[in-house]
């Protein structure tokens, strides 16, 4: 069976990944010249871990990250509002650069089932083929067409034509830091609340701390940049027209406890980057015959969980192990009938689950950039009052998903 997955991103290769382990042989078509992430931690929840161990790739992510054993939220000041140990589990969570995730995973799969300068552009679903098309008139005829590329996905305006993903009125900054400061705590994520404005703090391995930022666009001093078509740009220092980034950030978080301003100086500005936060509603059509999305490209969701590559991890797990089921590579010949029947069972087993994650974390997010008087010391009276054994029930919720447990 000729699968091609449009996108060599997280998604992407986790699913290409996931396929050779039942036999299959699948090709990735990724737009940009270079395998290259941007500068920027990404958190590897126990539920995507126990993917990645399933895929034998867990040890050299563990070995470039760091655990996480609990995590706490402060006030702007450095008062403590809450601390709270996550769940036990095997595997752990583990934070790590996505550069150091995305080389494990590329370092799997053989060098030539991955196709880079390819600009995908349209597919035409064919009786007995689909046909890719991407830019300077190359194509590729395949049995099955997998969208993973992302949040403005062409695949997926191809299939819906449903319009730009949903804005929610803040920005978010990224940004790794080569050397942790004294008052970093390691095996600690840590989450510090203002008036319309965050900040988060995580551990990553050989002493290195990824560090993550919000405002929002109420606070900018330039707020006319920031409309739309921004949206899915991760800026860096250099390229901004409005400004230098850093000084920006710095005047949005001056007068907050350390280490938030040694973070933000310390980062390199090759690696400072910078989006507007947004997702999808969730939507039914996830494909259609023989194409289906994941990640990014159907389910979307803010990153105020560090559940987005998780997810994406999740839907490649379960993708693959439905056409195990329903479309065998051993079989000697496998109908369209029967790849189509893989892809909607994989999408009906996924649709709650990405939903119900999207929508908490929408809602996280929207408490935690209020910014009005009387919101904020609500929302620091709830925080400081959740007991310990309702953010473990709520994160087990999270962590506790098995996508190779799932009844397929």
């Amino acid at each position: 069976m000729r699968i091609a997955i449009i996108g060599g991103g997280i998604g992407g290769l986790t699913a290409a990944l996931a396929f050779r382990q039942f036999g299959f042989e699948p090709q990735i078509f990724e737009q940009a010249p270079h395998l290259l992430e941007v500068g920027a931690a990404i958190l590897m929840w126990p539920n995507a871990m126990r993917v990645l161990h399933r895929l034998g790739v867990a040890d050299p992510i563990r070995e470039h990250g760091g655990a996480l054993e609990k995590s706490r939220w402060l006030t702007c000041d450095g008062k403590l509002l809450n601390e709270f140990p996550f769940p036990k589990t095997d595997p752990p969570a583990v934070a790590l650069h996505r550069a150091d995730l995305q080389q494990a995973l590329v370092h799997a799969l053989p060098q030539d089932s991955i196709h880079l300068d390819h600009v995908f552009e349209a597919y035409d679903q064919l009786p007995d083929r689909i046909v890719a098309r991407f830019n300077g008139a190359t194509s590729f005829e395949c049995d099955v067409l997998i969208g993973a590329d992302g949040l403005h996905s062409r695949a997926r305006e191809q299939l819906l034509n449903d319009g730009a993903p949903t804005e929610h009125g803040y920005i978010a900054w990224r940004g790794v830091v080569p050397h942790a400061p004294e008052s970093v705590e390691m095996g600690t994520a840590t989450e510090i609340y203002g008036h319309g404005q965050r900040f988060g703090i995580g551990p990553l391995g050989a002493g290195r701390v990824g560090w993550w930022a919000s405002a929002n666009k109420s606070l900018l001093q330039d707020q006319e940049h920031l409309s739309g078509a921004d949206a899915s740009l991760s800026r860096s220092v250099g390229s901004g027209d409005h400004g230098s980034i850093r000084e920006e950030l710095l005047r949005l978080f001056r007068g907050w406890c350390e280490p938030v301003l040694d973070l933000i100086r310390d980062t390199p500005l090759t690696v400072l980057v910078r989006n507007a936060v947004c997702d999808r509603p969730p939507v039914r059509k996830w494909g259609d015959g023989c194409m289906t999305l994941l990640g990014d490209a159907i389910h979307p969701v803010t990153p105020n969980l560090g559940q987005g590559g998780c997810l994406a991890i999740e839907d490649a797990a379960v993708l693959a192990r439905c056409f195990e089921k329903y479309a065998p590579n051993e079989s000697a010949t496998v109908t369209s009938t029967e790849a189509a029947l893989a892809l909607r069972r994989f999408e009906s087993l996924r649709f709650s689950r990405t939903s119900w994650v999207a929508r908490y974390s929408r809602v996280y997010g929207i408490i935690g950039q209020w910014e009005s008087g009387s919101g904020v010391p609500l929302r620091d009276l709830f925080l400081s009052l959740v007991p310990n054994r309702v953010t473990a029930r709520f994160l087990r919720g999270i962590f506790d998903y098995d996508a190779y447990a799932v009844r397929i």
